[in-house]
């Protein structure tokens, strides 16, 4: 990342190129406010738990739902309008953010 990374929220400053479900990018914009403040961890594993507890925080489901989640607040457009897709978040969006952090540990 060629952006400054003080905090977890500065990890998300560059979207992922492809969502899994409507409801991902809302998810990750409450993701960065979440995190705005956050700094970064000493190491990995520590951000990796960060950011599964917040996952199940903010979508009442933990990242290991194998079925999509819908969530209330999001906008219901679409068919898949309102629901995150774990699946999306264990084997892209968590993947990504961890990268980046390797990047700049």
């Amino acid at each position: 990342m060629s952006l400054l990374v003080k905090t977890v929220g500065d990890l998300f400053q560059e979207k992922p190129g492809q969502w899994g479900l409507r409801g991902d990018p809302y998810l990750w914009q409450e993701m960065i406010d979440q995190f705005a403040n956050t700094p970064l961890p000493p190491n990995k594993a520590e951000l990796e738990q960060l950011l599964t507890q917040t996952f199940e925080t903010l979508t009442g489901q933990p990242l290991t739902a194998e079925k999509f989640i819908p969530v209330e607040r999001f906008p219901r457009g679409g068919m898949s309008g309102g629901f995150v897709s774990p699946a999306f978040w264990r084997e892209t969006a968590v993947p990504l953010l961890l990268s980046r952090f390797s990047e700049i540990a």
